[in-house]
């Protein structure tokens, strides 16, 4: 109140022109401004942080949103994981299933292709030895008919076997 009655004081005159001048005008500048106060905070400070508040919890919402959304894609991630570890478990047994059965088969197919040559072989030696039987007996033949033709020429006269 004391700073209200100093302000009412009429002020010192002086002969050099006062700056600032104090008289009724500053309570009306004042009434002005708490007016302006009230009127802003009404319409501009208050719908201000009610906007800024909602944004707040929108963007905490989003993010608790986007950590509940992370950590779903990560089970979900770790649940693809483990389907793929399980499948390529059982596509390992699958596959060491196919290579024994395929061994097998190989075994088998390479038994019968041995034992094919091997009689193949066997009866390729019986005619070779037929034919070399046969073409002994034909050069022993020949052989001897040369050599009684040899001595006959020789002797010049007939040779009997």
């Amino acid at each position: 109140m004391s700073a209200a009655i100093l302000l009412s004081a009429v002020a010192p005159e002086s002969h050099e022109p006062q700056l600032i001048d104090l008289d009724g005008t500053v309570f009306v500048q004042l009434g002005m401004f708490l007016l302006l106060m009230v009127i802003l905070r009404q319409f501009l400070w208050k719908p201000y942080l009610k906007v800024k508040g909602e944004r707040t919890e929108r963007v905490d919402g989003y993010r608790e949103e986007a950590a509940r959304l992370e950590a779903e894609a990560a089970a979900r991630l770790a649940k693809a994981e483990a389907a793929l570890a399980e499948a390529r478990r059982v596509g390992a047994g699958a596959r060491a299933e196919a290579r024994a059965v395929a061994q097998v088969r190989e075994n088998e197919l390479l038994a019968q292709a041995n034992a094919t040559a091997q009689k193949t072989l066997a009866e390729a030696r019986v005619r070779v030895s037929a034919t070399l039987q046969a073409e002994r007996a034909k050069l022993q033949q020949t052989a001897s008919e040369v050599g009684l033709q040899v001595a006959r020429k020789i002797l010049g006269r007939e040779v009997s076997a």
